[in-house]
């Protein structure tokens, strides 16, 4: 049987590629979701010039069109939520009801940056001049080049397309080669909407070569990346070489401080969610869980409890909680980590109930107690279903270890005391704190970015997206 091929998107037309590449399900390795065309560096330059022209029409779209265009977009995704979320399981691995959950926020950030639209504001003032008027203004940054991971397929590429889009921007968009099924699934979505032919573009392949021709073109005026920080760190420097405007989401080593007057469940709920659930594959995981002495070894029992009972296996199960690692070199990478840990006096506990079933990269939850700051296991982004555990012996030295990276993209504490919760949102060094609820997990109409390592330029969703999709212009007026 011939497996289906999916097409580049570029000037409002499906654009064949000269090779396409296979998408894998993790959960058995023997099933091809498709074969995806990977974008020549000439279609990637074609993209961005069908972008730059675009400019001048959507450009000065009405905020009626942009609403309506975006309205559609994220009315037809909601309505299609079970047939994509089932795709988004079956490349990423992620289990059914949280793969739902994803296309269902994707629906909802189009909805809310439909209204976002309509309510692009400015500011009259009086000028120190008399006579003179001042107006402020914003405008679209031009074409905005978007370059995604793989562990959202499509509520990261949502969140990153739909302000561009409600701000008059035009698109080049390049979804990460482990899994364009969702991104290209979107992009036929956005290729209804009514927009015009250019305004967005996608371009699929590896990112040596679309990736790179994006971020070193001079008619891309801005840059969002969310992915590793190797990778983050060389875009950043040639984007800012030429001066193009830059917005960078990367890596995470969360902390979750568990203190003595905590509620045990709430702690083990809280931990257990955040460090291993979406198979730990998420950059506000709670990879480093930081317990106060007096309710250590209670935590850790309860803790090693709750994992033996998760259910691994394939990703569209419906008994499935964990599923699997999203391919082998990940997997691979993991269990590295893992054996490090223990070379450096770790004490590596896994567990979960896993009886077999196809080829596919699964991974049984592990936790690693008997470990200290320094380890590598508490200094590197794992980004996969490991947890260690730190024992400290107050809130002083908790929130010390907690800040001790050189990450700051999300944090969270529990505890029953108002006064350490309080003192722990403002002196936690990450973007985001959570007060008894998992490190991962936020709403999509509010901020979202980190501090330190972890994040780059402005926040993305919500309001204050448009800090980075929009460019501010002051207007002078003298009545004569």
């Amino acid at each position: 049987m011939t497996r289906q091929q999916f097409d580049n998107y570029i000037n409002g037309e499906w654009i064949k590629g000269d090779s396409y590449a296979p998408n894998e399900n993790p959960s058995d390795a023997s099933d091809i979701v498709g074969d995806y065309a990977q974008a020549t560096p000439d279609q990637v330059i074609v993209a961005v010039q069908s972008a730059k022209a675009a400019e001048s029409t959507w450009g000065f779209s009405t905020p009626q069109q942009r609403f309506d265009a975006l309205d559609f977009i994220g009315s037809e995704i909601l309505s299609r939520k079970e047939e994509l979320g089932d795709l988004l399981a079956r490349e990423e691995g992620k289990t059914l009801p949280e793969a739902i959950g994803e296309v269902a926020r994707a629906g909802q950030i189009f909805k809310f940056f439909a209204g976002e639209a309509l309510r692009i504001e400015g500011d009259a003032q009086a000028s120190v001049r008399p006579g003179v008027g001042v107006e402020v203004t914003r405008e679209p940054v031009g074409v905005v080049g978007l370059i995604t991971p793989w562990n959202f397929p499509i509520a990261i590429p949502a969140w990153k397309i739909t302000p561009a889009l409600a701000y008059g921007n035009t698109v080049v968009f390049k979804p990460a080669g482990l899994v364009p099924g969702s991104a290209w699934a979107l992009s036929e979505i956005i290729s209804r909407s009514g927009i015009p032919a250019g305004t967005f573009n996608l371009v699929m392949g590896s990112g040596s070569v679309v990736g790179n021709i994006i971020v070193e073109n001079d008619d891309v005026n801005a840059i969002s990346f969310t992915g590793s920080v190797n990778t983050g760190h060389s875009i950043r420097e040639r984007a800012v070489a030429r001066g193009a405007k830059i917005q960078m989401e990367m890596g995470g080593k969360n902390p979750i401080v568990i203190l003595d007057d905590a509620k045990m469940k709430i702690a083990v709920d809280c931990a257990l969610q955040g460090a291993f659930y979406s198979t730990g594959q998420r950059c506000t995981a709670s990879s480093r869980i930081i317990v106060t002495e007096g309710v250590h070894d209670k935590f850790v029992k309860k803790m090693k409890k709750a994992m033996s009972k998760l259910v691994i296996g394939d990703a569209r199960d419906a008994e499935t909680q964990i599923g699997p690692v999203v391919d082998r070199k990940q997997f691979d990478s993991n269990e590295r980590y893992v054996e490090i840990a223990k070379t450096e006096g770790g004490n590596v506990f896994e567990a979960g109930v896993f009886d077999g079933g196809p080829e596919g990269y699964f991974m049984r939850p592990v936790l690693v107690t008997e470990t200290t700051p320094d380890m590598t296991i508490n200094k590197e982004e794992v980004f996969g279903p490991v947890a260690s555990v730190i024992k400290v012996k107050d809130y002083e030295e908790a929130l010390k270890v907690a800040n001790d990276c050189e990450f700051g993209l999300s944090s969270g504490i529990c505890t029953t005391s108002l006064e350490y919760a309080n003192d722990f949102k403002r002196r936690s060094d990450a973007g985001m704190v959570m007060v008894n609820l998992p490190t991962a997990g936020v709403d999509y109409h509010v901020p979202f970015g980190g501090r330190k390592g972890s994040s780059y330029g402005p926040r993305e969703q919500g309001r204050y997206a448009a800090e980075f999709y929009t460019t501010v212009k002051t207007s002078y007026t003298r009545s004569i």
